[in-house]
């Protein structure tokens, strides 16, 4: 599969259908299955939303987000791209499993869209290039 056109949207909540659609339509081309789609999507619709909402609105401003998928061996990877301030979610505190399995007022707040995140995909990673924040998203192709 060649690398998808990039999808160019507005930072907005109203994006969001269009970001599962871009995701769904990537996925089924590359062969991915039903369980890693939806995974891939939760992991995008998570990562994205944060971005929305916490990084662009936190500098009160409009921003754009981009969209990249392309098959790269056995294996689709998106990135997410944003102009909004550095924020790595792998630096966020996570919920630890025991954590999970406890009464939702015994726990934390906070963290949870993150770890379904980056723990629902094979292969999750963030770099700052520049004034751009890269969220990478990696999952296999025609597993089971």
């Amino acid at each position: 599969m060649n690398p998808e056109e990039p999808l160019t949207l507005p930072a907005t909540l109203d994006s969001l259908a269009q970001v599962r659609q871009f995701i769904r339509d990537a996925a089924e081309r590359a062969g991915v299955d039903q369980r890693r789609t939806y995974n891939l999507q939760l992991a995008l619709d998570e990562i994205t939303t944060n971005v929305i909402v916490y990084g662009y609105a936190s500098m009160k401003q409009q921003g754009t987000i981009v969209l990249h998928a392309e098959q790269q061996g056995d294996a689709l990877v998106v990135t997410l791209e944003d102009w909004g301030p550095p924020f790595d979610p792998r630096t966020r505190e996570l919920p630890d499993e025991e954590d999970l399995s406890r009464p939702l007022e015994e726990r934390g707040i906070g963290g949870l869209g993150i770890f379904l995140a980056v723990k629902g995909v094979d292969r999750f990673d963030y770099r700052r290039e520049g004034d751009r924040n890269l969220n990478i998203f990696e999952v296999k192709t025609g597993v089971q």
